[in-house]
């Protein structure tokens, strides 16, 4: 027991802060806390204003090894665990800034891991180094105009032609599609297949003949991040940048959504908290009628109430990593983190801009932006209905 109390310390003043995390995710914790505060906040609106971030931006996070939190030493990375992903999307998240943090994040956990675990040693060798070290950036393109969570029902195909394949098919919705190095692009091997062994996952590089970015995507939120629709026609690679064999595609995507799915959870919590901590500022120097809103009994416990949420989502965001960090199934509860998480960081965001009142609908407050950039976290990485259905099959 006083083991697991000494765990239960933290470092930043001896806090207690959660029994599920260590020494190695506080310091990280810390660390993201000093960059986002010098090196995010200060330039995150000239970042929306240019639909992206700046690749010299993420090129200091690869340096402060930000990007290789969970890959091997010998890539640059740190060999850290589920939790330090949390902690990762959790810190992003806070910023206020989600479309820095999808961008980098998908670059980390949700693209690049598939070169990772399906990849060949020599494609892990030629990418790795520098995806790890932000000179590379990944992007990951599943989804379709006419298939997103539904993987099985994608269009894009890619037939085998001596030492080459051939992609054919359109992606939709891709985020980092417009400045991505590296994309990992799913497409029909086999259509003749079963559905889940049909599909099959290749390395596309920026700039191979027949593949384009046909247009970049003008987004409610998420402004600075870039998000495009490419096409591919006759675009031909080398057999060699096939990941894995052929027809293993549908399950290494399905493996992938868990970590996907857990940290968009985390990312939400983190935005929320942020949310509720900006508004508590603001409600409490705020007057009307007299006096700050915050003497307002309804407010105060509005935001008590949605705080105890945010804890409680935390809470299992935290046990579904810690369960895959010790290699249980939490398939279901990362799908109701996804779910949960989700519809909660907008309910958050919905009162918080009730209790900015007018300055909550101008483009110049935080929160506007910040309920904007929330409301795609119930749709992107599985939308809440496709989680309920999951958590469902498994009641």
């Amino acid at each position: 027991m006083m083991a697991a109390m000494d765990s239960f310390d933290a470092v930043g003043g001896g806090t207690l802060r959660s029994p599920y995390f260590g020494e190695e995710h506080e310091a990280l914790r810390d660390q993201l806390r000093r960059f986002v505060a010098n090196e995010v906040k200060p330039h995150g609106l000239a970042w929306e204003e240019a639909g992206m971030v700046p690749r010299e931006v993420l090129a200091r996070m690869g340096e402060l090894g930000f990007l290789g939190i969970r890959y091997p030493s010998e890539y640059g990375g740190s060999e850290l665990d589920t939790l330090a992903t949390v902690v990762l999307a959790e810190e992003l998240g806070r910023s206020t800034f989600s479309g820095f943090a999808i961008t980098a994040l998908v670059h980390t956990d949700m693209a690049s891991v598939h070169v990772f675990n399906a990849g060949s040693q020599a494609q892990r060798d030629r990418w790795m180094p520098d995806i790890v070290a932000g000179k590379v950036i990944c992007a990951i393109a599943v989804t379709e105009p006419d298939a997103g969570s539904d993987v099985k029902g994608i269009r894009t195909t890619a037939r085998r032609e001596g030492d080459s394949y051939v992609l054919n098919g359109a992606k939709m919705f891709i985020t980092n599609g417009v400045h991505a190095d590296l994309y990992c692009v799913a497409a029909k091997t086999d259509p003749s297949a079963k559905p889940s062994q049909s599909v099959s996952m290749f390395l596309v590089e920026k700039g191979t003949p027949g593949f384009r970015v046909s247009r970049a995507l003008d987004k409610h939120g998420w402004r600075s991040s870039d998000t495009a629709e490419l096409v591919f026609e006759e675009c031909r690679i080398p057999a060699e940048n096939l990941l894995g064999g052929e027809g293993r595609g549908f399950y290494a995507i399905m493996r992938n959504f868990q970590n996907e799915r857990t940290v968009i959870g985390a990312m939400a919590m983190g935005e929320a908290q942020a949310a509720i901590e900006l508004t508590v500022d603001y409600v409490r120097t705020r007057t009307a009628f007299g006096a700050p809103l915050w003497d307002k009994q309804a407010i105060r416990q509005k935001l008590a109430m949605l705080s105890a949420k945010v804890e409680a989502g935390r809470q299992l965001v935290h046990h579904a990593a810690w369960l895959d960090a010790k290699g249980f199934d939490a398939t279901r509860e990362v799908s109701m983190v996804k779910a949960y998480c989700g519809e909660l960081v907008n309910e958050v965001m919905y009162a918080c801009v009730q209790f900015h009142g007018g300055m909550g609908f101008m483009r110049e407050s935080a929160i506007e932006r910040m309920a904007r950039d929330a409301r795609v976290q119930a749709i992107g990485g599985g939308a809440t209905e496709v989680m309920l259905e999951e958590v469902a099959k498994r009641l």
